[in-house]
């Protein structure tokens, strides 16, 4: 569940440079897939790579 709480933090980053009120890391992890949260993990571990470059 780590690695999900990672993606969790990137969402509510997210939410709140859009102005968006975020869901509760219950909610999050219940209403993605589990290929979204392996996605959207992927895309921030891809990231960071491409930050550290």
């Amino acid at each position: 569940m780590e690695h999900f709480m990672e993606g969790y933090e990137k969402y509510c980053e997210a939410c709140e440079n859009y102005g968006l009120e975020s869901m509760n890391f219950y909610l999050y992890v219940k209403q993605l897939t589990e290929e979204q949260l392996y996605a959207f993990n992927e895309h921030k571990k891809d990231s960071i790579n491409f930050e550290a470059i």
